[in-house]
């Protein structure tokens, strides 16, 4: 097994100096636009110099449709082009790769923030009202993905992620619940992870420079419905056919067996599924060295951190000399000086006992 701080080839030429990396956090700290902001620069920053191998920016919308929260980052548009240099810059400086996850909220966009209609796989009424995508939206929004994946590699980013996890649009697609097709987008498995297939294709084609990642959901949680453990496997080996350097598993609990088979985990099922040369990058409720290392006992690369990054800018480094773990409940005070801006720490409140009161 490999440690923790461990370098770790992704591919040749790009190495991750570690195996504990920034998973994608929403953190609402973009301008309206969707360009970078100098709080979320310093968010993403501070992690690289914490001692992150790689940072992974937050979900990232590919099109303005595709627009999920208000202060969302974008790579949409070349005018996003900038504030992706000033980024891939200093996380560089600070000893880190850099990756951006790309995405498009489907049905889980939000019109009142994009300011347009919603489409999924299929209409839905509702709370999450949408209308079914048509062909031609469905080809752009192929061409959008990749079209964002160059804007990064102009950028100098290292990778991309396609977010195909937590039910946005490429996980609709994929779903049995919110996708009901019955073209070539639809129905078989082969006709569910078309759209996903051809996205990661597209984005090889347009920068292949780049390591290429996808997240996954491996079964229902949350908003991610319709998903089938198997099924989730062979799309992932379909994904490995297709190109794909990285497979990124959210399991929001990563100690937890699956639903589906309780006496397996995740971990060992993916990592049997697809050969060493996909790397396994894994995330879910990590927060000590022996909830990451028993991730990597398992066959996982690397581990991603969400919650106890945002507590702990330093996390490598604290793990690496022995310090203790920040945990929450976690101060106002404390959250400022791991570099959490104002309006994320608003958006935090609304997680339970994360925010001190």
């Amino acid at each position: 097994m490999a440690g923790l701080f461990d370098p770790l080839v992704l591919r040749e030429g790009v190495v991750a100096r570690n195996r504990v990396w920034l998973a994608p956090l929403t953190n609402k700290q973009s301008h309206a636009d969707g360009t970078l902001s100098d709080a979320e620069l310093h968010f993403l920053e501070r992690r690289a110099q914490g001692g992150f191998g790689l940072v992974e920016t937050c979900a990232a919308h590919v099109q303005q449709d595709g627009k999920a929260w208000a202060g969302e980052l974008g790579v949409h548009d070349d005018a996003m082009l900038p504030g992706l240099r000033r980024l891939a810059e200093k996380v560089h400086q600070g000893g880190a790769l850099l990756s951006a996850q790309l995405f498009h909220g489907g049905l889980r966009a939000d019109p009142t923030v994009s300011g347009m209609p919603r489409w999924s796989a299929s209409a839905h009424g509702g709370a999450d009202e949408c209308r079914e995508g048509t062909e031609g939206e469905i080809e752009a929004v192929i061409a959008s993905f990749a079209n964002a994946a160059r804007r990064c590699a102009q950028a100098g980013f290292d990778a991309v992620e396609l977010h195909g996890a937590h039910g946005y649009l490429l996980s609709q697609f994929l779903s049995t619940t919110y996708n009901r097709r019955a073209d070539r987008w639809g129905g078989s498995l082969e006709n569910r992870s078309r759209l996903i297939r051809q996205t990661l294709a597209a984005v090889r084609k347009a920068a292949p420079s780049l390591v290429l990642a996808v997240r996954l959901s491996p079964e229902d949680f949350g908003q991610a419905r319709g998903l089938d453990l198997d099924e989730s496997l062979e799309v992932a080996r379909m994904l490995t056919d297709e190109g794909m350097d990285i497979l990124h598993l959210s399991l929001w609990r990563a100690g937890l067996n699956t639903t589906k088979r309780p006496q397996e985990h995740a971990t060992d099922l993916f990592r049997r599924a697809v050969p060493a040369r996909v790397k396994m990058v894994v995330a879910g409720a990590i927060w000590t060295k022996e909830d990451a290392e028993a991730q990597l006992s398992r066959g996982a690369d690397a581990v991603a951190l969400g919650r106890s990054a945002i507590a702990n800018h330093d996390w490598p480094e604290r793990i690496h000399r022995g310090a203790p773990i920040h945990q929450p409940p976690l101060s106002v005070d404390l959250l400022r000086a791991e570099g959490v801006s104002p309006g994320f720490i608003d958006y935090l409140r609304g997680w339970k006992n994360f925010v001190a009161t």
